[in-house]
């Protein structure tokens, strides 16, 4: 058994058990690495794959428990390498941010101003994607931090923290008449309400709100994006209700921001990485950056 047949076992398992995927991976031909591979499965003294002819199609159940223990292999080799580097003190290299627009467009900024000056030669990837898929790509180790408000539950994999709290707002053109009087849920239900999609930037607490006070709540048009529910209430398709760290006075001075704190709860972003992962320095770095910002 030596690292290039490990090696092998584990570009499988990214590659869906693509053996041509995994040798071109490796810099190898695709008999090489299936000559390795059978060489490991004679040590062994069993398949590992079950196959269709020269295709394999999944791990046996030998396969699965081997292929977990390679991964922690995997696992010690990311964490050797960023302890070495951090030892060396070492400023290139990457961080991969996962997180929603919302986020990347409105909190981020900032922090990575911070870390740009600290780190100018560190390059910065923004992955944006529904805060469902943002675990995933933790997971998938294709992401060093997830950021997102929505779908942080606890996972014994993760070390998830509060980033900073948030209020949403009502927003409306000039001289709606929402802009006069005290807003209340139900002045609110009686326009149509544009605001986000399941699942994105404190949509489930809206709900919350709602339902609590038995309010039918009638959205109209639901969206990712702050700044495509701000063009549709532009439009005069109806009452926006986004985060609070959207609306820009210079740029939105045609739109009323009106608190709804008080009406619906507060929302907590968070920020999460993998607790088996060696943060460096850098990364450390950005997550106190991250904290600092005032909502």
């Amino acid at each position: 058994m030596n690292l290039n047949q490990l090696e092998i076992l584990h570009l499988l398992q990214e590659t869906d058990y693509n053996l041509s995927k995994a040798a071109q991976r490796m810099n190898i031909v695709q008999s090489a690495a299936s000559r390795q591979l059978l060489m490991l499965e004679d040590e062994i003294g069993t398949p590992l794959f079950e196959r269709h002819g020269k295709r394999l199609l999944g791990p046996t159940p030998l396969g699965a428990r081997i292929l977990s223990e390679v991964e922690s292999l995997n696992q010690a080799k990311r964490n050797i390498r960023a302890i070495s580097d951090d030892y060396l003190d070492v400023r290139n290299g990457t961080l991969h941010i996962a997180t929603t627009h919302t986020q990347a467009r409105y909190f981020l900024p900032q922090p990575i101003n911070k870390f740009k000056e600290r780190y100018p030669a560190i390059k910065i990837y923004i992955e944006q994607s529904s805060p469902l898929n943002l675990i995933n790509l933790l997971h998938q180790h294709k992401a060093d931090i997830a950021v997102c408000t929505e779908r942080m539950e606890a996972d014994e994999k993760l070390v998830i923290k509060p980033c900073y709290e948030w209020h949403h707002i009502a927003i409306v053109p000039n001289g709606h008449e929402l802009t006069q009087g005290v807003i209340t849920l139900k002045r609110l239900a009686g326009f149509p309400i544009l605001t986000y999609s399941r699942g994105f930037t404190g949509r489930s607490n809206i709900e919350k709100a709602f339902d609590k006070a038995g309010i039918l709540l009638d959205i109209t048009l639901a969206a990712a994006d702050s700044d495509v529910i701000k063009t549709y209430v532009r439009l005069g398709h109806g009452v926006g209700i986004v985060t609070g760290m959207s609306y820009e006075p210079a740029f939105d001075n045609d739109l009323v921001a009106i608190s709804l704190k008080g009406i619906i709860p507060a929302s907590t972003t968070k920020f999460a990485y993998l607790k088996e992962n060696y943060l460096p320095h850098h990364t450390r770095y950005f997550i106190e950056q991250m904290l600092s910002v005032k909502s």
